[in-house]
């Protein structure tokens, strides 16, 4: 089984194993989020309050470490071909997981944070092999399935960490690094390469380090404006991961149980809309009309949150934001649509690297604003300003968005515009 060989044709079992990766990826990672901090205080002999000032850092050497390696894996995948980088991604993740499961002081956890930030890496080299199996026309929504596979496992992995820590706090580990492990040996059996030898590309390092991944395609008007888009996009997007179970305790007094249902249900919308709708959408609006909903959905949402007063409103919002969700999808199809074969996996590791840096620096943002309007203190009491900056963001990226749009327009096809 070479991976140099030519590549194999691509059945459902390839694309199937594409989303599959992707879900197992999220689950195992959200499989651990309820026990962190039990863990943190067993490794660090602390207590719950000073547990909190190691969750930060340690979330920011995740986020670091796939800011670095996100165009390095797609660099390497346009070298060697999407199959054997996915397996090895696959393969660290199992091991992380178990370093952190049989870790015995907190240094060996950041360790086991950065080895998953490096294996994070396989969500662009998946939608690196999405680009390479999938017509312009697919494309769309094949992305809007990876989009429902990473909303599948971000809805069911708290709720089975939860379930398996109640057990013991390490158990979520192990059952992260068996998920990984059944993913690599089906892998290893079904997942034929999807990069033709011809359209491989040297490896260079000036073009695989993140800043010069970015600063490459900001040199190509074509894909650049498309790039700074997602990055703002992307940056507006981290109110919901670094602030809302704050902001909601804050504001509607919501128990654990209630943030964590909230929650449920975003990704649950996510899910029926990238997976469900997304393709009917796509077929009545194009790509492009169809991202541009998208951003209009977000923005208007985004001011909802910022205004809703009582916690009923939010349940009123989550329906109708998630139908923002068709956003993503289409920006990442019209930025492979204009890239060309043999550069997808650098765009996705771009793409990757400009996601790693919004979760770097969008956390740091979204919570010093929300501390800035809540604390005892404050001059002016809003609790919803993370939410407005949000929105204020989304509405922003828009421009970019239509500045791509104009200098691609004779290469967007007819029926995407």
């Amino acid at each position: 089984m070479s991976d140099s060989a030519s590549p194999r044709k691509h059945g459902k079992n390839a694309f199937f194993f594409v989303i599959v990766t992707v879900a197992l990826d999220m689950l195992a990672f959200g499989l651990i989020i309820p026990v962190i901090p039990a863990l943190i205080r067993e490794l660090a002999h602390v207590t719950s309050e000073q547990a909190t000032l190691w969750l930060g850092p340690l979330a920011a050497t995740y986020a670091v470490m796939n800011f670095l390696f996100g165009p390095v894996m797609g660099a390497l995948s346009d070298k060697f071909g999407r199959r054997p980088v996915l397996l090895a991604s696959i393969s660290t993740l199992a091991i992380d997981f178990l370093i952190m499961g049989f870790a015995h002081n907190i240094w060996i956890l950041f360790l086991g944070r950065a080895l998953s930030g490096i294996s994070g890496a396989t969500y662009s080299t998946a939608n690196a092999y999405i680009a390479d199996v999938t017509t312009t026309g697919d494309r769309g929504r094949a992305f809007g399935m990876i989009g429902a596979a990473f909303g599948f496992g971000f809805v069911f992995g708290p709720v089975i960490g939860g379930f398996l820590g109640e057990i013991d706090a390490r158990a979520p580990f192990f059952a992260g690094a068996g998920l990984a492990l059944i993913n690599f040996l089906y892998g290893l059996i079904v997942l034929p390469e999807s990069l033709a030898p011809e359209n491989r590309r040297a490896f260079d390092i000036r073009r695989a380090n993140p800043l010069g991944a970015v600063k490459h395609f900001s040199k190509l008007p074509h894909v650049g404006w498309f790039l700074i888009a997602a990055g703002i996009f992307m940056l507006a997007h981290t109110v919901f991961p670094s602030t809302w179970n704050v902001y909601s305790e804050i504001r509607y007094d919501w128990t654990p149980k209630e943030i964590g249902f909230s929650l449920g249900l975003v990704g649950v919308g996510a899910a029926v809309v990238q997976a469900g709708l997304m393709g009917l959408i796509l077929d009545r609006l194009g790509t492009v009309r169809t991202a541009l909903l998208g951003f209009g959905v977000n923005v208007v949402s985004l001011f909802a949150y910022a205004f809703a007063s009582h916690g009923w409103m939010v349940y009123a919002i989550i329906p109708f934001g998630a139908l923002g969700g068709v956003a993503s999808p289409s920006l990442n199809s019209l930025m492979s649509t204009v890239t060309p074969a043999n550069a997808q996996g650098e765009l996705q590791g771009a793409s990757s690297s400009l996601n790693a840096m919004a979760m770097i620096i969008g956390p740091l943002t979204m919570n010093g604003v929300l501390f800035a309007f809540t604390y005892e203190g404050a001059a002016v009491h809003f609790a919803g300003a993370a939410f407005l900056l949000a929105g204020l963001l989304t509405l922003l990226s828009l421009a970019p968005f239509l500045r791509g749009v104009a200098v691609n327009r004779d290469a967007i096809p007819a029926d995407a515009d």
